[in-house]
């Protein structure tokens, strides 16, 4: 596409252009407009890789550098996003994983949230399929249900809530155990998490104390709905650990009586939900909008 000028036709600047002037503002000034190019590149197709590749770049600065109002870096995490997040990485990369000790024994620990991306991939290559990492009661479950998550996913009203890199919501326990066991790997406990949180100091939250703002996606900043995974840097242990405190809930590995352990820090929960001990019981067949899970593994 070009511009007419005094009678010649002159090229448009390239998105390349339009970001090395974009660049040369602050961190805080050039997230709105490196924010609404991404979005162009999304309108236009994303026809030219390197423009693609360039933006992407300029975009996961800007999550890194924390700069920025709640509700524009939202929707900056949500354009990366559908631009594609190179920040992520499947488990059978050892990047996706932090090594830690917990109670002296080595444990392997997701450092995001299982996205949607990520499961919704290991759905589309016949994860519901497998009975050999089926529980028992998940095969049971699994064999009677009367919807399904990818149906969920699908619908319009949804699409706010099933971004790539954003965590995946709305999965069963007995999907979480699927999808773990498929990666040879399990759900934390609930101590092991409160460990993970808490660190050899005893934080109350990843960040140390007071709660104070703008630290975790929960119910104080209002956003009404998930984030992309590790875009509030408050809420990230020193190992790099992220979204523990907020931004969805998680599924663990604990039981009692007929219902499932949870920590119930999301965004649609109030800070005293965030804190390390917090815990509460839902049933396994669960889902909802504010509930995700982690992986972990031993060794």
């Amino acid at each position: 596409m070009r511009l007419a000028l005094r009678g010649y036709l002159l090229p448009m600047a390239s998105f390349r252009e339009e970001l090395e002037d974009l660049l040369q503002l602050s961190e805080l000034d050039r997230m709105e407009p490196v924010t609404t190019l991404g979005n162009r590149l999304i309108e236009n197709g994303k026809a030219d890789p390197a423009d693609c590749s360039a933006v992407v770049s300029a975009l996961v600065d800007l999550v890194n550098g924390g700069e920025g109002p709640a509700k524009s870096r939202l929707r900056l995490g949500e354009i990366l996003g559908a631009l594609g997040d190179p920040r992520l990485h499947t488990p059978d990369e050892s990047e996706y994983w932090v090594g830690l000790n917990i109670d002296e024994h080595p444990v392997q620990v997701g450092r995001f949230l299982v996205t949607t991306q990520e499961f919704s991939d290991w759905l589309s290559s016949g994860g519901l399929k497998n009975d050999a990492v089926w529980s028992e009661a998940g095969k049971k479950w699994r064999d009677t249900r009367r919807t399904l998550w990818t149906d969920l996913a699908a619908d319009p009203d949804a699409a706010h809530l099933v971004v790539p890199n954003q965590p995946a919501i709305g999965v069963t326990w007995y999907e979480a155990e699927a999808y773990a066991r498929a990666h040879d790997a399990r759900l934390l406990t609930l101590d092991e998490r409160m460990q993970v949180m808490r660190g050899e100091d005893n934080r109350p939250y990843p960040w140390g104390q007071p709660f104070g703002q703008m630290n975790a996606n929960t119910r104080e900043e209002s956003l009404n709905k998930p984030s992309a995974v590790g875009l509030f840097l408050g809420d990230r242990t020193p190992e790099g650990i992220c979204d523990l405190a907020g931004n969805v809930a998680e599924w663990t590995s604990d039981m009692a009586d007929e219902e499932r352990v949870i920590h119930p820090g999301s965004w649609n929960a109030p800070s005293m939900s965030a804190w390390a001990k917090a815990r509460a019981l839902v049933p396994p067949k669960t889902r909802s909008a504010d509930l995700g899970f982690r992986l972990a593994r031993d060794g």
